[in-house]
């Protein structure tokens, strides 16, 4: 399909480029600060709180998490779906954004006010982090469907991108500074603060009051412009036609190759964030200064990606950026165990070790954060390319598509980890400091080689994606053409 062709059609050009208003994108990231609370809990306080302050073995907490991940994952496309077919004079979205919140505080809550009877913990945690899995979905499955929704403009769509990028991470570091510097505090019975289960209740109570306040809020920020009744009034389907519906938006040549290239991405870099605790603490050894100092790191790295990812793009295009940037990430991360490996780098351990990876890892973090926003930003543009297609808008299916792979490669990634950590030899309880120089380089050079092979096939599937600028602005105009004059032939996905 070409730009000319369109013109032939009827005369109907590229659509102008739009800007949003910094406020309505400020609301519209707001509301992915609940996915970044509930992110930090999962992934940082939810294993130590149910096996050392509630007393369940480790396994069973960590079989619980995988069991509710893996029913997540199969729901999000079923949410995905009934967000797209959501007819309301609200639109499809704001009904969902509006309902969800209150249960979903309630359950975050309730997570962390485990029964005292011991039989029924496993069973409790199983369900609850279902449901919270599930309301999470509710609220971050349609707000990440506005994204292409509210505006067509190829780099709008990485601007709302990069504000939830901003607010999810932001909304995650803050109830982690909360709760290491406020609620998980040592007190007479309880010498260390990660073991007072006091300060675990009053970290989901901020949690629960914060998440349903950012999606309620975000929503009313968005109320004005998107509450109106869709276009078209979904007809109504079965069970087996709407299976039939997701596979095939699914299933375009587009999002199959992003969706892939996502898949590979995102399992290393879960393996990475899963494993990182071990390599700062028996690779680098670090300091409590280091470990106090690296949230404000990661902070500043999100920043940075903040402020460089829309010009990027506008010089290298989505898929460009995201190419270079995973290039760029994994030299600057896999560099200092290189430089260690060959007796180039400071001491372990000392001020200038810890500094110097500071440097690479500050990089390293900020292209990381950018081929993320850059790969979710493309996924926006598959819309359009599908509904060529098709002929529907299923943004909800896109976007559940995407959290469907983030779910299973965390997984992935949480089981790679495991192997890779046992494979090495590291030995329970290890000293640092004490851990054989065999069993590190072991960890770091097998830790090296996953995450070098991932980022060649990710970056290489990215480097396939079909969407470019062009390509986008010119099947806007199809579109557009077809909705004058719906006789008109030529346009093709």
């Amino acid at each position: 399909m070409s730009g000319g062709a369109v013109m032939e059609q009827g005369a109907v050009s590229t659509p102008a480029p739009e800007r949003l208003p910094t406020r309505l994108r400020l609301f519209h990231g707001l509301g992915s600060a609940a996915y970044g609370i509930k992110d930090n809990g999962f992934s940082t306080f939810l294993l130590i709180f149910y096996s050392q302050v509630i007393g369940l073995d480790a396994k069973l907490v960590s079989l619980a998490l995988m069991l509710a991940l893996v029913v997540d994952a199969f729901i999000d496309p079923v949410i995905g779906h009934l967000s797209d077919r959501t007819y309301t004079r609200w639109g499809r979205r704001l009904p969902w954004l509006y309902i969800a919140p209150v249960p979903l505080a309630l359950s975050w809550l309730l997570l962390w006010t485990p029964p005292a009877n011991e039989t029924l913990i496993f069973p409790y945690l199983v369900l609850v982090a279902i449901l919270v899995r599930t309301l999470i979905s509710c609220c971050e499955v349609p707000s990440q469907s506005l994204v292409a929704e509210l505006t067509t403009d190829y780099d709008e769509r990485t601007a709302l991108i990069r504000f939830r990028y901003l607010f999810a991470w932001g909304g995650g570091l803050l109830l982690f500074f909360l709760a290491n510097t406020v609620f998980l505090r040592a007190d007479a019975t309880h010498k260390h603060g990660q073991l007072n289960p006091d300060g675990y209740w009053l970290y989901g109570l901020t949690g629960a009051v914060l998440m349903a306040t950012v999606v309620v809020i975000s929503a009313l920020g968005q109320h004005r412009r998107i509450a109106r009744l869709p276009d078209v009034r979904p007809e109504k389907t079965s069970a087996l036609s709407a299976l039939r519906e997701i596979i095939e938006s699914l299933r375009h040549p587009a999002a199959l190759i992003l969706l892939g290239g996502a898949a590979i991405a995102i399992s290393s870099s879960q393996m990475t964030f899963t494993i990182s605790n071990f390599l700062y603490l028996y690779v680098w050894e670090f300091s409590e200064t280091g470990f106090a100092l690296l949230p404000w790191l990661l902070m500043v790295g999100v920043l940075a990606s903040f402020i460089l990812v829309q010009p990027l793009h506008r010089h290298l295009g989505k898929r460009g950026t995201a190419v270079v940037c995973a290039l760029v990430s994994v030299v600057f991360w896999v560099a200092p165990f290189a430089l260690r490996l060959a007796g180039f780098w400071p001491e372990v351990g000392s001020p200038q070790s810890t500094y110097l990876l500071f440097a690479f890892v500050l990089v390293s973090n900020i292209n990381a954060v950018m081929v993320t926003i850059s790969a979710q930003s493309m996924l926006a543009d598959v819309v359009e390319a599908s509904q060529a297609e098709t002929g529907r808008r299923t943004e909800g299916v896109f976007a559940a598509g995407w959290m469907f792979v983030q779910k299973c490669a965390t997984a992935a990634g949480i089981g790679l980890t495991g192997l890779l950590v046992s494979y090495s030899g590291l030995p329970r309880k290890a000293i640092p400091g004490q851990v054989e120089q065999g069993v590190i380089d072991t960890l770091t050079l097998s830790y090296c080689v996953i995450v070098v092979i991932a980022a060649l096939a990710s970056t290489l599937i990215f480097s396939r994606f079909p969407i470019t600028r062009a390509d986008h602005e010119a099947r806007l105009a199809a579109l557009s053409a077809a909705r004058i004059n719906p006789d008109a032939e030529g346009m093709h996905p």
